[in-house]
């Protein structure tokens, strides 16, 4: 099998907090990285997210920066200045056009919403939603613990517990989920100190309080539109350690980690077939 097309570039379906560990890695790595997102994505971990560039037009994830594109020279002129460039291009239209090294889906939507083995020479989905060997070629595992990371060749990650993940003893604690739906009112800034029973932004007449105290790891963006059940922010227990709220997260390094395993992977085993 030989590897066709753009041999460098690495297209990532998605923009959070976790993708953002990929691309940053993998554009740190060398790889060209083009990333693709809804118009309105809905990151809670906002400062470590490229997926602020759909918003900002540029955003910085720990001293790399992103730019928001429209059409292949944008991207290409990324490339050259040695950006990562951001297109609003939720389907993959544009994957067939440029046919790139690998894709790799990273909208941690736990189920697969098109991705698939057509797409390119090497592909790979992050977490449940993905068959290895049949919907792409490899599945990382993304739920916490001693598998966190690892490659699978045949077969589905865990199932998403919808438990997060344990942080000083508290879980479920720290995180709020909408009861309601409309436009979220922000009313604190990611790395503030809440304590329990803070006000922190509601949801018409819903008010969304800490419920205990930390620091904001994440909320979602001013004015988002927010679906019942939907979650809206995360605090983390650990008040010394501000530089968390800015900074990506061990589990997306080590995912990140895995995708380029797998990426090195393949390569070397289409070059030996």
């Amino acid at each position: 099998m030989k590897l066709t097309g753009n041999k460098d570039i690495v297209v990532v379906r998605g923009a959070g907090d976790i993708a953002s560990g990929t691309i940053h890695k993998m554009h740190r790595c060398g790889f060209k990285v083009l990333v693709l997102e809804t118009e309105a994505p809905t990151a809670i971990r906002r400062k470590v997210s490229f997926s602020e560039a759909v918003y900002e037009g540029t955003c910085i994830v720990e001293n790399i920066r992103a730019e928001k594109v429209r059409c292949i020279s944008e991207i290409t002129h990324c490339f050259r200045e040695k950006l990562i460039p951001v297109l609003v291009d939720p389907k993959g239209d544009i994957i067939p056009e440029i046919k790139p090294l690998a894709v790799v889906d990273a909208i941690l939507a736990k189920k697969n919403t098109g991705t698939n083995k057509s797409m390119a020479e090497i592909t790979i989905g992050l977490g449940p939603g993905f068959f290895a060997g049949k919907d792409v070629n490899i599945v990382i595992e993304t739920l916490r613990g001693h598998n966190l990371g690892k490659l699978i060749f045949e077969g589905c990650a865990e199932a998403n517990t919808g438990i997060p993940g344990n942080i000083k003893g508290y879980t479920s604690e720290r995180v709020a989920y909408s009861k309601s739906q409309g436009k979220i009112e922000v009313y604190r800034e990611i790395g503030s100190i809440v304590n329990k029973g803070d006000l922190i932004a509601s949801i018409g007449s819903q008010n969304i309080t800490a419920s205990i105290d930390g620091l904001l790891r994440g909320i979602l963006r001013n004015d988002t539109y927010v679906k019942n059940g939907m979650k809206i922010l995360d605090i983390d227990p650990r008040i010394d350690e501000i530089q968390n709220c800015f900074t990506i997260s061990e589990k997306a390094r080590n995912i990140a980690g895995g995708v380029l395993e797998a990426v090195l992977y393949m390569i070397n085993k289409n070059k030996e077939e």
